[in-house]
């Protein structure tokens, strides 16, 4: 089978939007020659440099047509320290010319930031799942290791009095902390006068990221080690939630040093990494129903073109040390297409799905107007521009944000997700009921290995169909039926097989098993609950 990643449906909104997206991936593209090899990652629009949180959340939709997705993560852990810890970011060109003109590689760890770790796990993970490469992650299973090991113990990322990584405050994951006006820009060191807290984003991260080991422990045949980092992800979980879950969202930042700042009202402030925590598999289905409503809430008060708020509501002007930091700009309120893919993925995981079609249509039409993409918007709906963001960059050519739709939209509303390596194991939750499409072909591929899988989609009155082609795969397949209905008989290549009707929330589904070797058609007998 031909490696293609691709939606028909007839409906522009959602065939036009994985092209749109690898447009603006394509675009931001950085191969960079270290050490007479090639790295090649992917940047965002306000660097030009490769971060391994951009890139590792990019790889989200890169890795489907990206052949290369080993060779950024590598250089990570080719540079990573002795004690574990790895670098935020390489870049071998000028980051503030025109006063900067030198063209020498440069490595950056910025102190408050605890998030980099799980990062780099996470971008090791999606490399191999892509790619296949069962040696590599094999050889790189003691780096990750290292990274995790290194927080597990550090005094700046580890409170062992409560079971949870800290950082300063700073605003939400972001790089640079606040000071109460005792330092006279960002700041992105620590010091003896570092306000120290928790930062749920950081919690939900690392929940995944020991999911993440022990799956690949698993995999490799380690039960003993998969089973305790199982237990770490357990006891994480637990100790995020009782702390940081206010009984709507995810608490912006819970202090161990008393601060208050005055002109926000901090309990209420809504931050970015609250989707993520629901798919990170940190929140359970409660917390993360709560969220979306939560979001949606907000949405429906009007003060914003889109409720992808960064945070929600926003500091005070310039307190983090730059003028440009106002109330809706940037990581201060800005309006981030990032925060809307992965809102719309919860959204569709959750018993929300149409609420996660109309983030997919909205996105389309605000990219599709000019093939222009941005990382911020100011909640007016103007794009972010140089004059106004606080990096010396901002191209239309967002793939952080973009991704993150894309995402939502091949694993969301497509439906296809990864669970093994390489395609071998997929849950497959077609979604277009709730986009009132009828037909729908779908192809997803992995272009490191050659991997793909395609279906195609039909429902009828009382039956749908689902042809589905893979080299060989297990499917646990989840369809989304009509409003008020179910299914009453499955047949797999025209031999019953079990289905079960399931709920999620007010949402029936048909949930069922099947081996794929080669081509498969399951069929659904509906009919009204």
């Amino acid at each position: 089978m031909a490696v293609e990643t691709a939606i028909r449906t007839g409906r522009r909104e959602f065939d036009g939007l994985f092209p749109l997206v690898r447009q603006f991936l394509e675009r931001s593209v950085l191969d960079l020659a270290i050490d007479g090899r090639r790295v090649r990652g992917y940047r965002t629009p306000d660097a030009r440099s490769v971060w391994i949180r951009d890139h590792s959340d990019m790889m989200r939709a890169f890795r489907h047509f990206e052949p290369d997705l080993t060779s950024a993560v590598q250089h990570f852990a080719d540079t990573q320290a002795a004690n574990g810890r790895v670098f935020d970011y390489v870049t071998t060109f000028p980051e503030k010319p025109p006063c900067e003109r030198e063209n020498w590689t440069q490595y950056v760890r910025v102190p408050v930031e605890a998030d980099v770790e799980y990062r780099f796990v996470k971008a090791a993970y999606l490399a191999w799942q892509a790619s296949g490469d069962d040696a590599w992650i094999a050889a790189l299973l003691p780096s990750l290791e290292r990274a995790l090991r290194y927080v597990l113990t550090h005094p700046w990322y580890w409170d062992a009095s409560r079971g949870l990584v800290k950082r300063p405050y700073t605003i939400d994951t972001w790089d640079f902390a606040y000071t109460a006006g005792r330092h006279d820009w960002l700041q992105f060191q620590i010091t003896d006068d570092t306000f120290w807290g928790y930062m749920h984003g950081d919690l939900s991260g690392y929940v995944e990221a020991f999911v993440l080991m022990a799956a690949l422990h698993a995999r490799f045949g380690d039960e003993r080690v998969a089973r305790l980092w199982e237990h770490r992800a357990a006891g994480l979980r637990a100790a995020m939630n009782d702390v940081c879950w206010n009984g709507r969202f995810y608490t912006h930042f819970v202090k161990i040093t008393p601060v208050v700042i005055e002109g926000v009202d901090e309990a209420d402030q809504l931050s970015l990494s609250n989707p993520m925590a629901i798919n990170r598999g940190a929140a359970d289905h409660g917390q993360a129903v709560a969220i979306i409503r939560e979001y949606q809430r907000r949405g429906a008060e009007g003060r914003a073109f889109a409720e992808w708020f960064s945070i929600d509501p926003p500091f005070p002007d310039g307190i983090f040390g730059d003028a440009r930091l106002v109330r809706g700009a940037y990581v201060n309120g800005g309006i981030m297409p990032l925060v809307g893919g992965e809102l719309a993925r919860a959204a569709f995981e959750h018993g929300c799905e149409e609420y996660g079609v109309e983030i997919l249509a909205r996105y389309h039409q605000l990219i599709s107007q000019n093939g222009e993409a941005y990382l911020w918007y100011f909640p007016d709906g103007r794009p972010s521009s140089v004059d106004t963001s606080t990096s010396p960059e901002a191209q239309p050519t967002d793939g952080w944000g973009s991704s993150a739709m894309a995402w939502a939209l091949l694993e969301g509303l497509a439906g296809v997700v990864d669970r093994g390596r390489a395609l071998d194991a997929i849950r497959l939750s077609p979604r277009w009921e709730a986009a009132g499409i009828s037909d729908a072909e779908v192809s997803v591929g992995y272009a490191a290995s050659g991997a793909s899988l395609r279906y195609d989609y039909q429902r009828r009155q009382d039956r749908v169909s689902l042809d589905v082609q893979a080299a060989g795969a297990d499917v646990d397949w989840h369809v989304l039926l009509p409003p008020g209905y179910r299914a009453f008989r499955a047949r797999c290549d025209g031999r019953e097989t079990a289905v079960e009707n399931v709920r999620v929330e007010d949402s029936p589904y048909a949930d069922g098993a099947c081996r794929v070797q080669g081509g498969v058609r399951i069929e659904l007998d509906i009919t009204t609950a």
